[in-house]
């Protein structure tokens, strides 16, 4: 059976990873915090080990280094999660929404037969890297301000930025050196989407600015819109209080 885009079995694919963290909220919620840390710790390798399992399995580890949204925060999460760290843990409720995006958006994932490794490996550490920024701020392991938006955002630009010049890098080498993936075609990477949008959503912020790059700028208020009601309570306490 394949995953489908908006089948019934994509719906209630997306409708368990919601019940996955309702319910491993339920089940530790009432734990003590060095259980909450094991459990949301074990978790929280899924996304490397769904690295590892790219990087060997397609015969072609260039075009799968960890350098999409999803596997960057694949590589933080251990560190939201033992650390407990503000900058990250609150960055990581910002780079969920890669998480759910690749959820919802799943068209160039559509075909996985859901019994095989490819989808195990690809839906449940996106699942888990949306549930585990959750349940570090609702069991209370991890604390909201309101000053992390900006820098939250600024680390994610700066982290596009980057990567948009490993992409022509990489790019450039792999023209230069006729390297050839699997296709045999010259491999030509698109990490994080600076070079050409390659869903329906980034498409639209194509149509609007075609240019590589800059067109992802669009993001920007995207990422606002979904920080402001996460941040809700907590700017509605930063106004009373200045109007004080």
């Amino acid at each position: 059976m394949q995953w489908g885009f908006m089948s019934f079995t994509h719906i209630l694919s997306l409708v368990l990873s919601c019940g996955i963290t309702a319910g491993l909220y339920f089940l530790l919620k009432n734990k003590s915090i060095r259980t909450q840390t094991a459990v949301l710790g074990v978790l929280s390798f899924s996304g490397i080990s769904a690295i590892i399992f790219n990087l060997v399995s397609w015969s072609s580890p260039l075009e799968y280094l960890p350098l999409h949204l999803c596997s960057l925060t694949a590589l933080i999460l251990p560190l939201c999660v033992f650390t407990r760290n503000n900058v990250l843990c609150n960055l990581s409720i910002l780079w969920s929404l890669g998480a759910i995006l690749a959820l919802v958006v799943n068209t160039a994932q559509a075909e996985y037969e859901i019994l095989s490794w490819t989808f195990a490996f690809y839906y449940f550490p996106h699942t888990f890297e949306f549930a585990i920024p959750v349940l570090l701020f609702t069991l209370k392991l991890a604390r909201k301000e309101i000053k992390y938006i900006w820098t939250s955002i600024g680390i994610t630009l700066a982290a596009f930025t980057l990567i948009h010049f490993i992409n022509l890098l990489l790019n450039q080498h792999c023209m230069v050196n006729n390297l050839l993936g699997p296709s045999g075609n010259v491999i030509q990477v698109n990490f994080m989407y600076s070079l050409r949008p390659e869903n329906p959503v980034l498409d639209f912020f194509y149509r609007l600015i075609p240019h590589p790059y800059w067109y992802m700028w669009l993001a920007i208020p995207v990422m606002a819109a979904y920080l402001v009601p996460i941040y809700a309570r907590e700017i509605v306490g930063a106004v009373k209080k200045h109007r004080k």
